[in-house]
């Protein structure tokens, strides 16, 4: 069942059409005997209505200066092709294991070995949720060491620090800031 992420005349980023819109209204999909609606879409009068994947709020914006697609990096879990639920009762999800989606397609992201995860479910578990997790993690890197670098009177030796290690790590995955 659909709930509702985003309120009527929200502002929002509509990453298809590349543009800033309001909300307009709220389109449910109905099914018959159901309590809640199937889906839910939304009309920002750009003459179609988009889902909340395809919206991005004011918050989510401000946070990211990163490719959009990037921020929708997320785990899913895919039913084992060479084991089946029971004869991998120790795994974290029986019968299933982590894709990481990086992309704005369910096919595309990381995927790991069949017999790595029959070695270490629970580091590759931990694995995924790292990398789907990485891009917030590099704008949160990238603000503590743009915030270090403008205000560095404003923070302790061992904060300034930290910050350095960021901009390091952030220059090596990204290169140096201009």
């Amino acid at each position: 069942m659909a709930k509702a992420q985003f309120h009527k005349n929200q502002r929002v980023y509509v990453r298809p059409v590349g543009t800033w819109a309001t909300i307009e209204r709220i389109v449910p999909q109905w099914v018959k005997d159901m309590d809640e609606p199937l889906r839910i879409h939304y009309d920002v009068g750009l003459g179609r209505d988009f889902a909340a994947k395809e919206l991005e709020t004011e918050e989510v914006a401000t946070l990211s200066h990163l490719d959009p697609e990037m921020e929708e990096w997320h785990v899913v879990r895919v039913a084992n092709k060479w084991r089946g639920a029971d004869e991998c009762a120790n795994h974290p999800i029986p019968g299933t294991h982590p894709v990481v989606v990086t992309g704005s397609h369910e096919g595309g992201g990381w995927r790991v070995p069949g017999v790595e995860y029959d070695l270490t479910p629970d580091r590759v578990e931990l694995q995924a949720k790292v990398i789907a997790a990485s891009p917030k993690f590099l704008v949160l890197l990238r603000r503590l060491a743009d915030y270090a670098r403008h205000n560095p009177e404003n923070l302790p030796d061992d904060v300034m620090a930290i910050a350095n290690d960021a901009d390091a790590i952030v220059t090596s995955i990204m290169g140096p800031a201009t």
